[in-house]
C-alpha cells in the first residue's frame, strides 16, 4: 500500500464534507420515501457511471465470482442509505450524523474479523469511548433514540461494505467497482420499494418526485455525491486502511452539523448534551492519529 500525500488526505476529507451534505439532501427531498429515494439515486448514479466508462473506454470485465459479490455489497449499501436517510427523517439531520460518527467502532470490530488481522487494544479503547458519547447522546436526547438507531445500523452497514471494498480496490478500477455495486444498490432498493408498494394501496406520491427542484437534488445526490465521491473513496481505500478512511469519515458529522445548522436553523440546535457527547466521539476520531505517531516514535532505532 503506497504512503498517501497531502493531496490524497484532502481529498478524503472533500468526500467526506460531501457526504456530510447528502443528509442534508434526504431532508431537502422530503416527502420522498427513503427507499424511493435511494433507487432514483442509483439509477441515475448507474446511468452516470454507466456514460463515463465508455467515454473512457474503460473494460468493465470482473470475473464471475467478484461480479456477484460487488452486486452483494451493493445491496448493503441500499440498506445503509435507505435506513440514513430514514434516520434523518424521524430525528432530524445533526443526530443522523451523530449515529453515523460510530462507525470507527463498528470498523474496530468488523475489521479483525473479515480481514483476519490482529486485534488492537488501542481501536478497542476508542471504540469504548465512542459508547461514551453515544450514552451521552442517547440521555439528553431520549426522545430522539429511534432515529440514533437507525443511524448507529447505517453506520455498520457502511464500515462493512468500507472494509470489503478494500479488498477489491487495489484489483480493480474504482469506477467499475462503483458500476457493479450502484447495480446491486439499485436491484436492493428496488425490492424495498416493491415491498412498499405491496404495502399501500394505491401508489403514493412519495415514491417518485413531484417537483422540479427536487429532480435538482437528486441530480446533485447522484452525480456528485455518488458517481464523484464514492468512485473517489474507493480509489483512495488503495492509499488509507480501512480503519482510517472509516475514522476519517467520522468526521462527517462536523461537516454535515455545521451545514445543517447554517440551512435549516433551530430545528437543528440541540440539548448542550448532544454536542458533548458527539464532541466525545470526535475526539475518539482525532486520537486515532496521535496512537499510529507514538508507535512509530517507540519503534523508532535508537542511537547508542
Amino acid at each position: 500500500m503506497k504512503s498517501p500525500s497531502f493531496s490524497d488526505y484532502f481529498q478524503l476529507h472533500f468526500i467526506v464534507l460531501i457526504w456530510g451534505f447528502t443528509a442534508i439532501l434526504g431532508k431537502l427531498l422530503e416527502p420522498m420515501d427513503s427507499s424511493a429515494l435511494v433507487l432514483f439515486r442509483t439509477a441515475l448514479a448507474v446511468g452516470g457511471m454507466g456514460t463515463l466508462l465508455y467515454v473512457q473506454r474503460q473494460s468493465i470485465r470482473v470475473n464471475s465470482g467478484d461480479r456477484r459479490r460487488l452486486l452483494g455489497v451493493g445491496i448493503i449499501i441500499a440498506l445503509h442509505w435507505t435506513l440514513f436517510f430514514l434516520a434523518a427523517r424521524v430525528s432530524n439531520v445533526s443526530v443522523c450524523l451523530a449515529g453515523m460518527a460510530t462507525s470507527s467502532l463498528w470498523a474496530s470490530v468488523l475489521e479483525p474479523v473479515l480481514l483476519r488481522r490482529r486485534v488492537r487494544a488501542f481501536e478497542v479503547f476508542l471504540g469504548l469511548v465512542v459508547l461514551g458519547g453515544l450514552y451521552l447522546i442517547f440521555r439528553f436526547e431520549f426522545d430522539k433514540g429511534l432515529g440514533l438507531t437507525l443511524a448507529v445500523l447505517s453506520a455498520m452497514l457502511s464500515s462493512l461494505f468500507t472494509i470489503i471494498n478494500s479488498r477489491f480496490a487495489p484489483k480493480y478500477n474504482a469506477m467499475v467497482i462503483s458500476y457493479y455495486e450502484m447495480i446491486g444498490a439499485f436491484i436492493g432498493s428496488a425490492g424495498l420499494v416493491l415491498g412498499y408498494v405491496l404495502l399501500e394501496n394505491p401508489l403514493p406520491e412519495t415514491l417518485y418526485p413531484t417537483r422540479l427542484a427536487q429532480w435538482g437534488w437528486l441530480l446533485v445526490l447522484s452525480l456528485v455525491c455518488t458517481v464523484y465521491a464514492y468512485s473517489v473513496g474507493i480509489r483512495l481505500l488503495r492509499k488509507f486502511s480501512p480503519y482510517l478512511a472509516i475514522l476519517t469519515v467520522n468526521l462527517e458529522p462536523v461537516y454535515g452539523i455545521v451545514l445543517a445548522v447554517l440551512i435549516f436553523g433551530s430545528s437543528e440546535r440541540m440539548t448542550p448534551g448532544f454536542y458533548a457527547g458527539t464532541l466525545v466521539i470526535l475526539a475518539a476520531v482525532l486520537a486515532y492519529p496521535f496512537n499510529d505517531l507514538i508507535t512509530r516514535w517507540l519503534s523508532r532505532p535508537k542511537l547508542e
